[in-house]
């Protein structure tokens, strides 16, 4: 099973960051990879969401994602290209609020062979560049 972890500093509050992540069909509009996202079902303070993503070819999934706490968002596959994919948001207030770190982890397993060096590739590109997004996306709501 593929792991990452990363962290990302934005110029927002982390209720604004978290707004965005939980945004999910303007994923498109501001993640390179996505081409679209669809909320399936949806009840108090979780999603069931349709995901296309396009890497390489087309690879299409469904998670459900819940609001845990006021500052993390949790996930886990429903159903897709994937074995597995599990987890989560974690935002922590910096500067009394006007900041946030964004804390990133996934475990990801595909149902399809995937050489380790193309999955390191995979990682290594598409997560610092979401992670940009979301910045960017999250910063640009509090101009």
């Amino acid at each position: 099973m593929a792991t990452a972890k990363a962290t990302v500093e934005a110029n927002c509050s982390p209720e604004t960051f978290l707004s965005v992540v939980t945004d999910f069909e303007r994923y498109p509009e501001f993640l390179e990879d996505m081409v679209d996202a669809r909320i399936r079902a949806q009840g108090e303070g979780y999603w069931e969401v349709c995901f296309g993503l396009h890497i390489v070819r087309r690879l299409e999934y469904t998670l459900r994602l819940e609001k845990v706490s006021a500052d993390r968002v949790e996930w886990c596959l429903v159903e897709g290209i994937f074995r597995a994919n599990n987890g989560s948001w974690t935002l922590e207030s910096l500067d009394g609020g006007t900041r946030c770190r964004a804390n990133y982890e996934v475990e990801i397993q595909l149902g399809m062979y995937v050489p380790r060096t193309l999955m390191k590739t995979l990682v290594g590109r598409s997560l610092p560049e979401m992670l940009d997004g979301f910045r960017e996306q999250a910063e640009s709501a509090t101009s």
